[in-house]
């Protein structure tokens, strides 16, 4: 496909609004599906207001094999040809679009809700239905029985045997996009770090890049690898947490005991860095808010030779244990052309072997001197995500002990100059979900006139559903687990 009609960037890049080009809506969708087609990602899609009434459409196009971001733009009428019968990636995106702006996307196969904007319409959606002898439905949620966060799952089975899983989110939308329109403000900074609360640093760390791009603003290299330790831990402590709950779910006690106890001395060392286990104010834009002397330095390290140790003496029990493995093989699997189709990101995409990793594709930061090999592995199952998220602990924390015994000598920040007016910026970072992608656009005060946000899990719940497909219902909480998805970071 010709390259005429879309603006070439970069991740992290901010770019005049002017300078990409506003397609008919016709040619923005064929743009969109060829480039999909070619091999790049939806990873975002979107309408904002572009003034006088207008609304226009803007999707980023992630082109792993080239390693840029094709930005396209068009303006909205009541209508349009929906993009998804062609290119399943925009689905879920296309349903938000009609429920916030209430723009027609024909041909649509389903425009069900995705967020429940009005609070009376909230969990009464239309789901799909079978019919037939000995078909029956199960119903889960919203509130669970455990203390999690709240989601509908609807499952249409036969028997046992699950034929489609029908996922209701959207209990806990907030408005933080909205609520990020007008700035960057003293508050914007911590309405990132809540989008999900157990990727504070890595929803931080977008909106920063996002501010220092539009600001021109240089982060220092201590700042930048002290960025990249804080990131790398909050990947550990999560993929840590969820091998422990793996273990769980299918009654092997020893893992999950001992991974509870592991992620606890992993998120300490967060605290140990900033004074909060979850990351809350480290990241700040032009730079980091707390620096590090020797003796952190001097105590991080000698926690890093114990959580090794510990990790592998608890986690590689599991693989190593037949009544593990016979409930983690071929459960749940999600096929590498199925992956593809749905543009899944992160682990879910890794455990299929598909190389997506925004640190590898498209790296940025610290991750620009300092590679962490992409962890894949090939069946797709259970099996294979939880360990793709071994590999990771295991790369991470080599990755942590680099950037401590180098760490460079200077400031951790720099200040940000004035937002550059009517300009745009895509940011993406390598969440320990998966891909976290920010869009800033400002306008002619140099303020935010729009703001999206894609969470890693608003690709992947979708993923979950699939893979479903066949397996019985008691299979649920092990797949979900090994996907641990975030109700919130989708709700936002």
């Amino acid at each position: 496909m010709s390259t005429t009609c879309m603006f070439i960037t970069h991740n992290g890049h901010a770019f005049p609004l002017a300078d990409c080009p506003v397609l008919p809506i016709e040619s923005f969708r064929q743009a969109v599906v060829d480039a999909v087609a070619a091999g790049g990602r939806l990873s975002a899609l979107f309408a904002y207001p572009a003034g006088l009434g207008q609304l226009r459409l803007l999707a980023a196009i992630a082109r792993t094999e080239q390693g840029d971001i094709a930005a396209l733009t068009a303006n909205l009428g009541e209508q349009y040809l929906a993009i998804t019968p062609d290119c399943p990636q925009a689905h879920l995106y296309e349903r938000e679009i009609f429920e916030q702006w209430n723009v027609l996307p024909l041909g649509h196969p389903w425009l069900k809700p995705v967020r429940f904007p009005k609070p009376e319409t909230c969990g009464r959606p239309d789901f799909f239905s079978m019919t037939g002898e000995e078909v029956h439905e199960v119903a889960v949620g919203p509130v669970h029985a455990g203390i999690i966060e709240p989601g509908h799952f609807r499952f249409q089975c036969h028997g046992e045997t699950v034929y489609h899983l029908e996922i209701s989110l959207g209990y806990q939308h907030r408005g933080i996009e909205r609520a990020m329109v007008g700035g960057p403000t003293p508050r914007t900074i911590h309405y990132a770090e809540t989008i999900a609360g157990d990727s504070t640093a890595a929803h931080a760390a977008a909106y920063c890049r996002a501010v220092e791009a539009l600001g021109q603003a240089r982060v220092p290299a201590r700042a930048q690898a002290l960025r990249g330790v804080t990131l790398e831990l909050e990947r550990v402590a999560n993929h840590i947490g969820d091998l422990g709950a793996l273990a769980g779910d299918v009654g092997f006690l020893p893992t999950m005991s001992y991974c509870g106890g592991i992620r606890g001395d992993v998120l300490n060392m967060t605290a140990l860095l900033c004074g909060n286990r979850f990351g809350r104010g480290m990241v700040r834009p032009g730079g980091v808010a707390f620096d590090v002397d020797a003796r952190i330095v001097e105590q991080l390290q000698q926690w890093l030779d114990s959580t090794k140790r510990d990790a592998r003496s608890a986690i590689e029990l599991l693989w190593n244990t037949p009544s593990v493995m016979a409930r983690f093989d071929g459960v749940g699997i999600v096929p590498a052309d199925q992956c593809e189709q749905l543009g899944l990101v992160g682990v879910a995409a890794r455990a299929c072997g598909v190389a997506r990793d925004v640190r590898e594709n498209f790296p940025y930061a610290i991750y620009r001197f300092a590679h962490i090999p992409v962890s894949t592995w090939h069946s797709g199952d259970v099996f294979a995500r939880a360990y793709v998220r071994w590999l990771e602990v295991r790369r991470s924390l080599a990755f942590i002990a680099e950037q401590l015994d180098a760490l460079p000598e200077g400031c951790t920040t720099e200040s940000v100059s004035e937002i550059a007016a009517n300009h745009a910026v895509v940011t993406l970072i390598e969440g320990w979900r998966g891909e976290i992608c920010h869009v800033a656009i400002t306008g002619d005060g140099g303020r935010f006139a729009a703001y999206k946000v894609v969470d890693p899990s608003f690709h992947n719940w979708f993923g979950l559903a699939m893979a479903l497909r066949s397996q019985q219902v008691s299979d649920f909480p092990l797949c979900n687990k090994s996907f641990n998805l975030s109700y919130c970071g989708h709700d936002l």
